[in-house]
């Protein structure tokens, strides 16, 4: 097939799978929206069905980012075979998968029917194109063209062009090597150990600007894109994602102010976020509230020219190492759910030998936890704890949700890249293995469920990258976002935790050995599915804004 009639044929299947789409959409949208808008009890009592349409819509939307990459490359003259070999095997794995059942979790496939689409709706997306293209993309001889390339180009910076320009190759080819000379060899220790990401570290990446990345540079900022951030955070998280999320913190943190701060708020934290001086922490979940938000009931009650907290935080990232917490309490106790939300920039000093939160009016603990260990997991509780009342973010109470929501597109685009990187290190260490373990006399990589495992880690993680790299650009030209990026996460977090996990089955027993790198990355692939909005929360959002009357 030559890359005219590929081109065509992708463009057909997509056309195929967007009718699909409309057509589980009529359905769905059947159950839940009632006069004119969406039922929220509906939306809960028909899970199943919403849910399905939100992972369908997710894969329709990475089939066309995926036809637009293979079209760019082709128009730059990039389009070589392994970026044939890639696209049609995406192609043929995610159309199959939508005629036969798209895999929300392991145990978890969301199947047409559950969304009331009968087979003469699946009929009639299986066109000649789809059928040609399932057939191909998921043949033996794609596969195998696949883990012969990985096979030749083993340690390489990436499979398949990423399609970035020059700039971006040099930004990744740059983190790509601090991450192997300074990351990858020492992470494991630190997992072992659980010890908290060295400060000579830390400091490395603010002297590389990596905590002010996309800040613009009036505030000290590099005033680089959402797309270097995704670039950065896959090639640290690859080495480590406790040091690929360092980043995140200030992501929010600088997000928050620059989008909700007053002009003296935003001059006085953002360049010392951006320098690294100050290091933030988000302060949002609480122990019984979780993805609630609503529920919040931490309080912030006003005494003269102070904020006076008390409540109980939870799951509280790099907590005893911050200068600022990015507080989120109830200021407005009459206020209802979210109205009465207020976000605090909350001073505290760092830990000591002595005490992990030596503040007045503050206690808490250490979370253990199974990876995601560098910056280390903390729960607070606080009594009395005072924030001057000019550090409430844009000085008018009220306002945290709204201001928080502001942040989700680009930290779940930042935590779509993190997940990319995970994935990328299992392929790493998963390839690897599998050509230096000899077992019945060659390597196991020669066994073909061994390199197919490794094949469809490379397609899933090219798939993965390309969405997020289209959730980035939308954000970058000032368009929402939070759609794609939902997808860009949802996507990629399963992508992270499969990889993961085929790449612990082909080590085997060794794979369950501590000593082992990849016991380490299965467990830090585990998280992605959790924070920044669980996979459930994630889909939930993603069917919501798609099922309102009026979005196409």
């Amino acid at each position: 097939m030559n890359d005219a009639d590929l081109f065509a044929k992708c463009d057909s299947a997509v056309a195929a799978a967007e009718k699909f789409l409309a057509t589980a959409k009529s359905a769905v949208a059947a159950k839940v929206v009632s006069n004119g808008k969406v039922d929220a009890r509906a939306l809960d009592r028909e899970q199943r069905a919403v849910h399905a349409f939100a992972w369908y819509a997710t894969y329709v939307e990475a089939l066309r980012q995926m036809a637009h990459w293979g079209r760019k490359l082709q128009s730059e003259k990039r389009f070589g075979e392994i970026e044939k070999l890639i696209l049609l095997a995406a192609f043929g794995e995610y159309l199959a998968q939508i005629a036969g059942g798209v895999a929300m979790s392991q145990g978890e496939i969301a199947r047409p029917y559950n969304m009331d689409v009968g087979n003469e709706h699946v009929g009639a997306f299986w066109t000649g194109s789809v059928d040609e293209l399932t057939r191909i993309g998921t043949s033996r001889e794609v596969r195998d063209g696949i883990a012969n390339y990985l096979r030749a180009h083993a340690g390489a910076v990436f499979y398949g062009d990423p399609g970035l320009d020059e700039t971006m190759g040099m930004v990744r080819e740059q983190f790509y090597r601090f991450a192997q000379d300074k990351v990858t060899p020492f992470a494991h220790q630190w997992h072992l150990k659980d010890e908290l990401i060295p400060m000579p570290v830390i400091d490395e990446l603010s002297e590389l600007g990596v905590f002010g990345l996309s800040l613009p540079e009036a505030f000290g900022g590099s005033g680089l894109s959402k797309t270097a951030m995704c670039v950065v955070s896959e090639e640290l998280s690859r080495g480590y994602i406790g040091v690929g999320s360092l980043a995140t913190r200030s992501e929010i943190a600088c997000e928050l102010i620059l989008t909700g701060g007053t002009d003296e708020q935003k001059n006085h934290w953002l360049p010392k976020i951006a320098s690294g001086e100050i290091l933030p922490t988000a302060v949002f979940t609480e122990p019984a509230g979780g993805s609630d938000v609503a529920e919040l009931k931490t309080r912030g009650v006003r005494d003269g020219d102070v904020f006076k907290i008390y409540g109980n935080k939870t799951w509280i990232t790099h907590a005893a190492r911050a200068d600022v917490m990015t507080l989120l309490v109830r200021t407005l106790p009459d206020q209802k759910g979210y109205r009465g939300l207020s976000m605090l920039l909350a001073e505290k000093p760092r830990f000591t030998e002595k005490e992990i939160f030596p503040a007045k009016g503050m206690t808490g603990g250490e979370i253990e936890v199974l990876g995601y260990r560098g910056m280390k997991e903390y729960e607070i509780g606080f009594d009395g704890f005072e924030v001057p009342a000019k550090n409430l973010l844009g000085t008018e109470e009220g306002q945290g949700f709204k201001q928080l929501m502001q942040t989700f597109e680009s930290a779940r685009i930042q935590t779509a890249a993190r997940a990319i990187g995970v994935a990328q290190r299992a392929l790493d260490l998963g390839l690897q293995y599998a050509l230096e373990r000899t077992q019945f006399g060659k390597p196991i990589f020669e066994f073909p469920r061994v390199s197919d495992k490794l094949a469809m880690m490379a397609v899933e993680i090219a798939i993965s990258r390309q969405i997020a790299y289209h959730a980035a650009k939308e954000k970058d030209e000032g368009r929402r976002c939070d759609l794609e990026a939902g997808m860009a996460k949802l996507l990629g977090a399963r992508v992270a935790w499969a990889a993961a996990d085929n790449a612990l089955q082909i080590h085997g027993g060794n794979g369950f050995a501590l000593e082992f790198e990849i016991s380490r990355v299965l467990c830090d692939a585990r998280i992605l599915n959790i924070f920044e909005g669980a996979a459930e929360i994630q889909a939930q959002v993603i069917a919501r804004r798609l099922l309102e009357p009026g979005v196409n």
